[in-house]
């Protein structure tokens, strides 16, 4: 897979997030894609439980606005520096920052991501 593809997919995966888009999201990922966001937690199965992770963001956000820094594509992989901006419902604004590792398989999904984070900064800037 060319480099250009694997960059297109992951723009797409962070413009669903940017939208909310639960539908647009998912079909990022390969029927049995397993995300580990943030690493440390339990990884969660994309087809089964994205739901949450988008509602968890609509829940929370009355905007959200993602930029990828860097993109480093090697092989089947990409490594991802990107930093999410928004504003909550309660009208506070926040940034955080991270670097997601994505793996593409053969088909042009996304099998599995690592995403590198910490939710604690984020919290704190809610409160």
């Amino acid at each position: 897979m060319s480099s250009i593809a694997i960059e297109t997919i992951i723009a797409a995966y962070f413009s669903n997030i940017t939208a909310m888009n639960p539908e647009g999201w998912i079909e990022n990922f390969a029927e049995d894609a397993v995300s580990h966001d943030p690493v440390g937690e339990p990884p969660v199965k994309i087809r089964g439980d994205y739901h949450r992770f988008i509602g968890q963001l609509q829940a929370v956000f009355e905007k959200l606005a993602a930029t990828t820094e860097h993109i480093f594509v090697a092989a089947n992989e990409a490594a991802v520096k990107w930093t999410m901006q928004g504003v909550s419902k309660t009208g506070k604004s926040v940034s955080f920052e991270g670097i997601t590792i994505f793996e593409i398989n053969q088909d042009g999904k996304i099998q599995t991501t690592r995403a590198y984070w910490n939710p604690k900064q984020l919290v704190a800037q809610l409160r």
